[in-house]
């Protein structure tokens, strides 16, 4: 069970820093890696658009949420439902 947690620990970091440092390249390499959440896809164009518009606070925003990311919950920054 603890290998589990550690493996998501580092699934939450990883994301963390491909979308802080790549912005929406790393979003699409999240979506096509195992560093997808389960049931879940990255928000590509919201995170290109919108780290434009915002000069570049939602895709830290977002990079941020990415440690709280709870795979139960309705909704999560960054992420939509499949």
């Amino acid at each position: 069970m603890e290998g589990n947690t550690q493996n998501t620990d580092n699934n939450k970091v990883a994301r963390f820093l491909l979308t802080f440092f790549l912005g929406w390249i790393g979003s699409i390499i999240i979506n096509n890696t195992s560093l997808k959440p389960e049931g879940y896809k990255c928000r590509t164009l919201a995170y290109f658009f919108l780290s434009l518009i915002t000069f570049g606070i939602y895709g830290l925003v977002a990079s941020i949420c990415n440690f709280s990311f709870k795979p139960g919950a309705e909704r999560n920054i960054g992420y939509v439902k499949e």
